[in-house]
């Protein structure tokens, strides 16, 4: 039970650590936004999405992690930027 706590506990870090490091995530994005608004550019960028898609696959793959599973988490995280981008825009 011990070896469970212990695990249980360092999944626990990883999750607050994930959450900031989304949160810095979004702060970038945001100012994305801000910038994507001044200068007229649309809110999505599909031709970067493609590449940031490629790319983690690829480190997916070189983490052991789904490379599946990777693209899906990083498409959910792009949906709520665009969102928040055509929010800035109006």
């Amino acid at each position: 039970m011990d070896e469970l706590v212990r695990l249980r506990g360092s999944i626990d870090n990883i999750d607050a650590a994930l959450v900031h490091m989304l949160a810095e995530r979004f702060k970038c994005t945001q100012k994305v936004g801000v910038l994507k608004a001044q200068h007229d550019l649309p809110p999505a960028d599909p031709a970067r999405e493609e590449r940031q898609i490629a790319r983690l696959r690829a480190l997916a793959r070189d983490a052991n992690l789904d490379p599946d599973f990777a693209e899906k988490f990083l498409n959910f995280i792009v949906r709520e930027v665009i969102r928040h981008h055509e929010a800035i825009r109006r």
